[in-house]
Formats: C-alpha cells, structure tokens, sequence
C-alpha cells in the first residue's frame, strides 16, 4: 500500500438485522482524501444471500438500527449544522425523515420495544458557550471554574460544562405530510422547526449519562451516570433505571459494587447482563482489568467469565441477549472472536479462527458478524454461510503481504507472539520494529495500513505483543505494573533478534523502531538503552509520567497505576528521566489537540534531544488528538505516512550506497 491508499480502507460497523432474521442492514465508511473526512453509506442486504446494495446516499451515515417490527431503520446523520440527528426510513428505501433536532448532536440511542419512542443521549452546553449565543466564540467565552479532578477528555475538550443527558422523543410517521419551509412575511418570521415531536428531557445536572437500553415493558431507560470527582478520580460505575413517562430514578447498580461497566444489555425475562470490571477499593484497579460477563441479581452482581483467563474488553465489544444466553467478544492472541455465554458459565465458539469481531446481530435464528481478516479491514458476514461482502478487493489490489506469525522464546524462557511482515525480494531488507499502544491493547490479524505501508516502501516490519498486551491473560497484561521498561523492552528486543536471526533476508545492521502513545513511550526509553537503531519515530507518546499527571485527560490515575507514585520509582520508568542516554536522530510526532498523552509530553522531549545535540526533529498536526492515525483528517493522516517513509528513507534508506 501507499499513502494514498487508505482510501481503500472500508471499515463496517455494528449491523443490525430485523426481528425475522431475514435483512442485515450496516454501515461502512472509508476515508476520502479529496473530501478530507470519513464518508459512509448505510448498506442493505437480503438474508442468506443476497447482494449489498446501498440504503441511503448521505455523506457519513452510521448506527442504523431496526425497529421492533422490522419495518424501519434508523440511523444517525448529521444535520445542517453537522451534528448527528436521528432519521429513520423504510427499509425498502427512500427519503429519510429527521427525528431529531438536538442542539448538541446524538451520541447514541435505542427504540422504545412498542416501537413509539426514541431514548437518546445529547450534550447540553453550557448558555454563552460552543456557539450557544451568536456572536459570542471561544476567545470571549467567560472563565471556567474547575473544582474536580478532571475537566478535559481526549476527542471532546472540556467536559464540565456539557454534560450528555437522557432525552425521549416520539418517533415520526415516515409516511405523514412532509414539513414545508414557510414563506416570509411582513411582521412574521414563522419557524417551521426540523422535527415534528418535541424531545422531554429525563436527567438534568452535572452529571453524565452513558449507554441506553429499555426494560423489556418499555417503562425505564438503564443507563450508567457519572460525576467528575472533587479529589480523587473513582472508575466505578453508577448504574440507574429512569422512569420514561415522570422521569423517577431508582439505583440499578450502585459504586458500592466497584464494576466499572461498558456496557448495558437486559433479555427477555428482565435479567441485567453487563460488561463489567473490578477495579477494587481504590476505584482506579484498571490495568488489565479483567472486563468479563457479569449478571445482576438480587443479591448483586454476579460474575459468569473468569477475569483472569477470558478478556471481554476490546474496544467496540458489545453483549446481546439471545434467550438465556449472551454473545459476547473475546479477544486472544491477535484475535476476537464471538462467543455464547451461558449464564452458568458455560462458553460456545460462534466465530473462531484468523478474525475480528467488530460488531454483531441476531434476527431470528440467524447471526451476522461485523468482522476483520488478513485482506480485508471491514466485510459483513452470515454464521455459519461466509462473507456477504467483498470490501476489501479494493485494498488487495494495492501492494499487501500476508505477514507471518512467529513466537519465539525470550531470554528468560517466555513465550512473545507477534508477526513478521516482508517485502517482495531476496533483500537484505532493513527492519523497523513497531510497538503497539496501551500498553494493554494487542496487534491483530486484520489488513493493517501501518504494516502494508512500510512493506511496500521495502522495509520488513517487525511486531509482537510483548508483556503488558492483552490478549493472553490477566497476568500477562499486569506484569508490567509498576516496572514498565522492563519485562516489556525485553521481549521487544527478543523477538526483533529472533525475527533477524530466523530470517536472512532481514538486515540486522540496519533497523529502526517506532511507535505511538505506550508505544511512544517504549521507543523512547529503548532508545535510552539500545543504540543499535539507525532512527526511531516517537509518536503521541507518555514520556514524562511527572507531568503526565497534571495534564493528561486519565493523569489522575493511569501514571500513578502503571508507573507507582513514589518519585524515584516512576523516574526509573520515565524516558524523560533518562532524555540524556538518547543519541539515535528522533522524529518526535504529535497532534496539537491531543489530550490523552498532552503535547507537552511531545515538546518537552523534543527540547531535551536538541538541547543536548541529539539529531531530533518534530511535526504538530494542528486540529488532531490521539486518535490521528485511526480517525484524523484523510489527508493528514497521507501527510503523516509520507513524512514517515521521508524520515525512514533518510535514516534508514532501503537501498543501500556503494559507501554502504
């Protein structure tokens, strides 16, 4: 693959099938260059077999969901100001109709189960801000007083002052009289609005709401709410059930219970699934967290999956009811897969095998699965008939390689699982070791663009998940607490050596390494104690655990977690304590609005390197956070690549010189 495409990169999200098992309905979306955003349709597909065709015509359409009766879709799009609104639509096709009007734009929501409502979430803001009084921007906005220990998050900005709040609404008719722009006339300025129900609010407060799911009767909306703590943050969950009709509210489940939970779903028979995490008397437990099933009874809650052996926690994992079994996603060892968990424990394999699990849907007695495959990053599948779709022929039809799995054995006998990607040729080829980010998240199988990438320019790309992934158990994601630097830079090192020395095509005198965020952190501190690589990229990375703290949008926890609070402890494990080691030339990368990993943790290094003469250079992406390189700007993220194999090939030029 080159820069450019990325363009080929369709991913597909969560499906939804109708209540007879007999339509899959999903959205897919890839990035466009020439438009400079993520664009997406909604597409359709008659089950078992049928042929995909597109829904809807909009630039970025997303979270379809079907109404009880199968009838309807609906779907987030955004409104004439660009913030998500509900529409809805006959599955058969035609002209959507806008639900809703929120000022500040949908996040997520779910049908009422008779079909009449919408619940939904919505930011409330704040009078006199984000545009709220025309005329008045940020610049003369009033101060903000904060007085809790956060107040900013990664992707949104300032948080205190816009809280997401719990909203019904009727559905629309979508066969009524459609709503008509009303002329102008003198002394009258008439104001038709965009939606013909009028949504009631059921929260109010500080608080925020997260995660909507209606009691089987349709009385009460489940949601999880929660506060910004005035001294130390607290993971734990507060689950509530709002009365939908006066808007009363009654504990579900209460902090006292120490789960922090991701998600909410309830079967049939009014059992309370969750997905759910430990984090103990401290309220910050989270490294590794052991996100499993957990069922709510009267006695409280009860857990069905073994935290320490079965991982629920990937990112967009979700739980559905089906009878008195959940499916659930499990990731292990570069994969996810879908299973069927009983309530008494009991576990059964849906999907297995070289795949992610994105997303999922039950319609009758038929599953559809969002997934990932080696050649392809987002198809629609049917259990136990194949692939529905073919997205990813585009991206095959760039330059892609299969790369090789490999475990090898490290210095102290433990095992380290990764991949090995190659370029066409004999070689030798230079090597560049990449390093995930987490730390407890794991390289997977799917066709990744990071990978592909540097292959094509002719680099072979070395990648494992090292001690602190997940994906092999609780024990191996906690072993790295509180001695980050160590077992993990180890197992790095070990499977590049092992990888160099299995393959002779593969130049061990010329590699360089790379990495974001835990990955920026692991860069720079191999860099303080290896000198064999030719260039290293740090990229949006936790350098200075000390500062991290009193910056970063999860410093009131993460650092103090991961890294210890002792000040001589966490300086054995900050790459900013040891900035002076470093000699290898550093491409230092960053995004202006990163608040996860601050973009004082990005210049502060940066200063430090040409301050004591190492070879450094910096690039800042205005208008980006941390999420740069899965969901930037397209042609940001094709300005990233190419200044990326720019670096590489002058430190680490493919062709060797006849100095060389």
């Amino acid at each position: 693959m080159r820069p450019l495409d990325i363009q080929t990169l369709v991913t597909v999200g969560r499906p939804t099938v109708d209540p007879a098992g007999t339509v899959a309905v999903f959205a897919t979306s890839r990035p466009d260059v020439a438009a400079n955003r993520n664009v997406g349709q909604l597409w359709r597909v008659d089950l078992p077999g049928g042929t995909p065709r597109r829904l809807t015509q909009g630039v970025a359409d997303t979270a379809p969901r079907f109404s009880p009766d199968g009838v309807v879709v609906a779907f987030l799009r955004a409104d004439a100001k660009g913030k998500p609104q509900i529409h809805v639509l006959p599955v058969g096709g035609g002209e959507p109709v806008q639900a809703t009007d929120a000022p500040g734009g949908v996040s997520d929501y779910a049908w009422s189960p008779d079909g009449t409502r919408f619940a939904y979430l919505s930011r409330v803001v704040e009078e006199g801000r984000y545009g709220s009084i025309d005329g008045l921007d940020a610049a003369a906005e009033s101060p903000r007083r904060v007085t809790g220990v956060r107040w900013h998050a990664n992707g949104l900005g300032y948080i205190a002052d816009r809280p997401a709040h719990l909203f019904v609404i009727d559905v629309p008719d979508i066969a009524g009289e459609p709503l008509y722009e009303p002329a102008a006339a003198v002394g009258i300025r008439p104001d038709a609005g965009a939606v013909r129900a009028q949504a009631r609010a059921l929260t109010s407060g500080t608080a925020s709401h997260s995660g909507i799911v209606f009691t089987p009767d349709g009385a009460e909306v489940l949601t999880v709410t929660e506060g910004i703590e005035l001294d130390a943050r607290d993971l734990a969950s507060h689950v509530i059930a709002v009365s939908v009709d006066s808007g009363a509210v009654r504990d579900v489940l209460s902090t006292a219970a120490r789960l922090s939970v991701s998600e909410v779903a309830i079967a049939a028979d009014g059992t309370v699934a969750l997905l759910a995490s430990d984090v103990g008397s401290s309220g910050t437990d989270f490294v590794a967290p052991g996100v499993g099933l957990w069922l709510l009874g009267p006695e409280g809650p009860t857990p069905v999956t073994d935290a320490e052996s079965v991982d629920l926690g990937e990112v967009g994992s979700h739980v559905t009811a089906v009878g008195d079994d959940f499916l659930v996603h499990r990731r292990a060892r570069g994969r996810v897969h879908l299973e069927r968990v009983g309530r008494d424990g009991s576990r059964q394999v849906v999907v297995d095998g070289d795949v992610e699990v994105n997303g999922h849907a039950v319609g009758g007695d038929r599953i559809v699965v969002a997934v990932s495959r080696p050649g392809s990053l987002g198809e629609l599948e049917l259990v136990g008939s194949g692939s529905l779709t073919d997205f990813g022929a585009s991206a095959r039809a760039t330059e892609v390689v299969t790369p090789v799995e490999v475990e090898i054995s490290g210095r102290d006998g433990y095992p380290v699982h990764g991949w090995v990607a190659t370029p066409q040729g004999e070689g030798p080829h230079p090597v560049i070791l990449m390093i995930h980010g987490g730390p407890y998240a794991q390289y997977g199988i799917h066709l990744f663009d990071e990978v592909q990438t540097l292959v094509t320019a002719g680099y072979a790309v070395v990648y494992c998940n090292p001690r602190g992934s997940a994906g092999y158990g609780r024990a191996h994601g906690r072993s790295i607490r509180h001695r980050m630097g160590t077992l993990d830079m180890n197992d790095v090192l070990d499977f590049l050596d092992a990888a160099v020395h299995a393959d002779d095509s593969l130049d061990g005198a010329r590699v360089g390494i790379m990495g974001g965020s835990y990955g920026g952190y692991m860069t720079a501190w191999t860099i303080a104690h290896d000198h064999r690589f030719a260039g290293a990229i740090v990229e949006r990375g936790f350098l200075d655990p000390i500062s991290f703290a009193g910056t970063s949008d999860i410093g009131s926890f993460f650092g103090h977690e991961y890294v210890g609070e002792d000040p001589a402890q966490m300086a054995a494990q900050s790459p900013m304590a040891v900035v002076d080691r470093v000699t290898t030339p550093t491409f230092v990368v960053h995004s202006e609005l990163d608040f996860r990993c601050p973009l004082e943790q990005a210049t502060r290094y940066y200063s430090a390197l040409r301050r004591q003469g190492t070879p450094a250079e910096m690039l800042i992406f205005p208008g980006e956070d941390h999420e740069l390189t899965r969901s930037g700007q397209p042609r940001h993220r094709v300005e990233r690549f190419d200044a990326v194999l720019e670096w590489w090939a002058r430190h680490l030029p493919v062709t060797l010189s006849a100095a060389d």
